[in-house]
């Protein structure tokens, strides 16, 4: 486990960033892990818990939308919590020193609290309360905003024969009703009964001064006999430790956060207290935990990823993470697709998501544990430039700073701060914008109060590049489509930027279209091959072709389509499919689908048509896709000229709403031409069941296959040369040149023009510059007399000898040539004689 930066987030937060190495299957792999570590001894922090939106129940939000509401300076999500239900806690909740939520009456779940001293605590929490009829009679209370759940000693859930409290921190009327039990409901208010509700809802949000019982089965038997409108009503409640021995005043906790179970515990992996195999315990996921050090003055709050790179932990791994993170005790909190964690950067004013989420969205969840600024405003301690260390001849850049203060909390409107911005040379500042106009060196300042801050910037020219890039990759070309193309540069010290689009200049060969501000628009791909896009800056080219793709649409259901019927992995699954039209009137398949939750892993699908091939190899699947954000995956069923059946990825997860086109890349899959498409399905893997939304409906339109388009020279030329010998021959036909090929310092120099010519290429002669531009296929190479630097495609190149000048001729070496233009050589040293084909 090795630490990669540490920054602090306010007096008293620290966010640390590690790499966890381990082997799995004698395999490398690393994890990334997010701490923030809080020291509860300062007096200007403090951590508390987020609940959903506006501080409530049953409204989940995002752990940044927690945290922005907040102003929280980091955070977290929280407790676990049913994702069929309400939106609230498993466990117990105090946030700013309220209780909101009671813990459930189950052994072995662990929560996390600090009390009115700052000292954190970590221990397993039960209930007891009992309501007290005006006749004496009472009856146990089984929790206060509590859903349903169920104990390992019931068949019936918790509020089939319960009576349980529910405050104004319940944001809605519907009190845990899941069908289980008819509810009988009573208003109280200022300590009296002020409405009954026999086997109804009371259809309004407890009041400020008061709550609302919701009683069923014995329950609901103890409020017909014992209570009534009027009567007074007394409610007692206390959370105490599952351990008799320990006690603790729960009124005087700051804050409370329910967990799962315990991980670490004097320093060392604890023995899980619940069956681990309910949330994933052994498989790689993302995790989030709290703990705190063994002085008790530092809180841990962890997360490790399960995405891209990341490989994620194990809960047993993630007991190891914690341990070398500095916990002495600590416990997991929800994870997988709910990991998030949020920080605020130094001398910004906003959080902004720290780690990877495992299904690439931010999860709504119902609650988060919070780290909190209680500083006062304090004076500017320093300031941070937000601007590129890369610019370009006359850019319009703008330059903005952020400032934080003596506590590490930032400036807020740093815009109306008065601000003195210059710089050495090179340019000149119009307010914040600094335009320059000479390469080189030079440091950026501003000065506001009493902070100041410089920045090193390197102004570069063509001089100054190493390479340059078009960002093309996999792009497809379809007329009237308009495509973004990122110049992306790079200096000789290694600096890399997107050049401004309003800087660059383009060419566009091959095809009939346009470039402006970086946006390509295809008119016309009529009989064309390729497309070949050059980006100039400064002098500086690169190329870029891309071959013209073929595009079949293979599905549409307006034009063409095959008989297509739903089928399931399972009996007990649903699935339909049908023919409905759009709001814009052309036809889609409509895939509609109850997975149910369970053992193994569960699957809708749409199967087409099995024996009917694609036509050819293609190289893409596009098809458009009208999700559900259910988060399921989306997989085709793909047969190929092996017999194998193979499983090509769609998307990881359904994670939007509406149409969206989607690209495959069939290549990827090592296919067996010609394939089969056999289904089109939605899948949801049994573990990870309880995040995603088990019931839902998709739409397909225009499945269409792209056959990748290829590119090649036309030339199959041969051209017969000899050093120091004008006569030179041309597939079998004799010419003259006007000056020979020579050797010059053991390099063998050849008449430009003339070879290109032959060999099926383009020159260009620029005598402002002196510069030889060769164009052959999808190479573009650019040479300066007496310079032995080169570009080809965009990349700096230097040869041991300079083009030069011979007879009023560009004489270039051939060595390089050769390599980059892909001509085959031969030489024969007893004859001096070169063949270039």
């Amino acid at each position: 486990m090795t630490k990669t930066s540490e920054e602090i987030l306010t007096s008293g937060a620290i966010l640390k960033k590690y790499v966890w190495k381990t082997v799995r299957n004698k395999k490398d792999v690393q994890v990334n892990g997010n701490v923030v570590e809080v020291d509860l001894s300062n007096p200007n922090v403090k951590v508390d818990v987020m609940t959903g939106i506006g501080g409530v129940f049953t409204k989940k939000q995002t752990v940044n939308g927690m945290a922005t509401e907040t102003k929280a300076v980091a955070g977290v999500n929280g407790d676990f919590y049913n994702t069929q239900a309400e939106g609230v806690p498993d466990g117990p909740e105090v946030a700013g020193g309220r209780l909101m939520a009671t813990p459930p009456m189950m052994a072995g779940h662990y929560s996390f609290a600090i009390d009115k001293d700052n000292k954190p605590i970590i221990d397993s929490f039960t209930f007891q309360g009992q309501v007290i009829a005006k006749d004496g009679v009472t009856f146990d209370l089984g929790g206060v905003n509590k859903t349903y759940y169920w104990t390992d000693d019931s068949d019936d859930d918790s509020h089939v024969n319960g009576l349980f409290l529910y405050t104004d921190a319940w944001a809605q009327s519907d009190r845990s009703n899941n069908g289980t039990s008819t509810p009988t409901e009573v208003l109280v208010q200022n300590g009296k009964i002020a409405k009954i509700a026999i086997d109804g809802v009371i259809q309004m949000i407890a009041p400020k001064d008061g709550y609302i019982l919701r009683a069923a089965g014995k329950a609901a038997d103890f409020v017909r006999t014992h209570l009534k409108e009027g009567d007074p009503l007394i409610a007692n409640y206390n959370v105490l430790s599952q351990d008799p021995s320990k006690q603790y005043d729960w009124k005087n906790f700051k804050m409370m956060i329910g967990g799962h179970t315990i991980m670490v515990d004097d320093g060392k992996p604890s023995t899980f207290t619940l069956n681990v195999n309910d949330i994933g315990g052994y498989s790689y996921r993302s995790r989030t935990g709290v703990g705190y050090s063994q002085d008790q003055k530092k809180v841990y709050i962890l997360t490790v990823d399960n995405a891209g790179d990341s490989k994620g932990m194990t809960l047993p791994e993630f007991q190891q993470f914690m341990i070398k993170a500095g916990v002495w005790k600590g416990v997991t909190l929800d994870g997988g697709g709910s990991t998030q964690m949020v920080a605020r950067p130094l001398g910004e004013t906003a959080t902004k998501l720290i780690n990877k989420t495992e299904t690439g969205i931010e999860r709504k969840v119902v609650n988060g544990l919070g780290v909190f600024s209680t500083a006062p405003q304090g004076e500017v301690k320093g300031i941070t430039i937000q601007g590129p260390n890369l610019l370009f001849l006359n850019e319009q850049a703008p330059f903005k700073f952020k400032a934080y203060d003596e506590y590490y909390n930032p400036v807020i409107d740093t815009d109306k701060v008065p601000a003195k911005w210059t710089a050495d040379d090179l340019g000149a500042f119009t307010d914040n914008v600094f335009v320059p106009t000479k390469i080189g060196n030079t440091k950026i300042s501003v000065a506001s109060g009493k902070g100041t801050q410089s920045l090193d910037v390197e102004v570069a020219g063509r001089a100054q590049l190493a390479g340059m890039k078009i960002n093309a990759a996999d792009l497809v070309l379809i007329e009237g489509e308009k495509y973004k193309l990122p110049v992306i540069a790079t200096s000789k010290s290694g600096k890399t930027r997107e050049i401004p689009s309003e800087l660059v200049q383009w060419e566009v060969l091959g095809i009939d279209g346009t470039v402006d501000n970086g946006v390509l628009t295809v008119k016309s791909l009529a009989g064309r091959k390729a497309a070949q896009l050059i980006a100039r800056y400064d002098g500086f080219s690169s190329m870029v072709t891309i071959p013209i793709g073929v595009d079949k649409v293979w599905y549409d259901l307006d034009n063409t389509a095959v008989m297509t019927m739903s089928r399931t992995s399972l009996d007990e699954i649903k699935a339909s499919v049908n023919i409905v039209k759009t709001d814009w009137g052309n036809k889609v398949l409509e895939l509609a689908y109850n997975l149910g939750r369970g053992k193994k892993t569960r699957a809708a699908y749409a199967a087409f048509d099995t024996g009917i091939q694609i036509e050819g190899e293609p190289q893409f699947m596009k098809l458009k896709v009208n999700g559900d954000e259910s988060l399921n995956w989306l997989r085709a069923e793909v047969m190929d000229n092996s017999g194998k059946l193979q499983y090509v990825d769609i998307a990881k997860n359904i994670n939007w709403k509406g149409w969206k086109q989607l690209t495959v890349d069939l290549s990827d899959y090592g296919l067996k031409y010609p394939i089969i498409m056999k289904s089109i399905y939605v899948v949801s893997v049994e573990e990870g069941q309880d995040e995603r939304n088990p019931e839902g409906k998709i739409q397909l339109d225009d499945i269409t296959f792209t056959y990748k388009g290829t590119y090649t020279t036309d030339s199959n030329n041969k051209v017969n040369l000899t050093v120091n010998q004008t006569a030179v021959n041309v597939n079998g036909k004799a010419m003259t040149l006007e000056q020979a090929p020579v050797i010059v310092n053991g390099n063998t120099m050849i008449p430009i023009r003339f070879v290109t010519d032959a060999l099926g290429g383009t020159v260009r002669w620029d005598e402002k510059e002196r510069k030889v531009t060769v164009i052959r296929g999808d190479k573009l190479i650019d040479l300066w007399i007496d310079q032995p630097d080169l570009l080809i495609n965009g990349q700096r190149v230097t040869a041991e000898v300079a083009p030069q000048i011979m007879k009023n001729l560009t004489m270039v070496p051939l060595r390089i040539l050769s390599e980059k233009l892909g001509w085959k050589v031969t030489w024969d040293e007893k004859t001096k004689k070169i063949t270039l084909e």
